[in-house]
């Protein structure tokens, strides 16, 4: 409470001073693209996704625009060391995703290297994840993908190399029959996703849909 009196919560987008656990204020939040996908409907990620693999469902919560507020919020989330911004981006996802005939049976998120772990402390996608498996009643699964290489953030990586991604990921251990929700915070190229699908799918029988905090395409 004293903490609070001084150094309150303030608006990632106007600064002005905020009630406790938002992220921004309700001006700056009406300025935030939310794409308005369904899941089970055509949208720009999944047309992407197909030319690379055989997607089932897709779902973006925000339009990625490099000067816009979505980007402020992915950023505070990934390198400001505020891991609970997940739980805010989570409830956004909760009012607007809808599982209609084709519900996940389990949710993966993209992993870390453990040296990038190690670094930023914390996997932007672990709250998130844990938030929306709670909600949804759909396990999660934090260690059945493991990343096999260390590299820089994909923000900091050209195009030419942000699509070399082959064999950069593999599962600790075989998975069959389930449909599986693979998380990841911003959709770009779409490589680093269609590289764990593959793997995913070629280890048994399963279905892989995306969701995706934002969507840069």
């Amino acid at each position: 409470m004293i903490l609070d009196l001084f150094f309150p919560d303030r608006c990632i987008g106007c600064n002005r001073i905020i009630d406790a656990g938002l992220l921004v204020c309700g001006s700056c939040f009406s300025q935030i693209s939310f794409t308005h996908f369904g899941f089970e409907e055509e949208n720009g990620i999944k047309e992407k996704c197909r030319l690379l693999f055989p997607v089932e469902n897709t779902y973006g919560l925000m339009q990625f625009e490099k000067e816009g507020l979505s980007r402020k919020v992915i950023h505070e989330l990934k390198y400001k060391n505020r891991e609970n911004i997940g739980k805010i981006i989570a409830s956004w996802t909760m009012e607007r995703l809808v599982f209609k005939e084709s519900k996940p049976d389990l949710l993966v998120p993209v992993p870390l290297h453990p040296k990038k772990l190690r670094e930023r402390g914390y996997n932007q996608l672990h709250v998130y994840t844990e938030t929306l498996s709670g909600f949804y009643g759909i396990p999660a699964d934090f260690s059945l993908v493991k990343r096999n290489h260390y590299s820089k953030a994909q923000a900091l990586k050209d195009k030419k190399h942000r699509l070399e991604t082959v064999s950069a990921f593999s599962l600790t251990r075989k998975v069959t029959g389930k449909h599986i929700l693979l998380i990841d915070d911003v959709f770009t190229t779409g490589n680093t996703v269609s590289s764990i699908a593959w793997e995913l799918m070629n280890a048994g029988d399963n279905k892989v849909s995306i969701l995706v905090m934002a969507v840069d395409v």
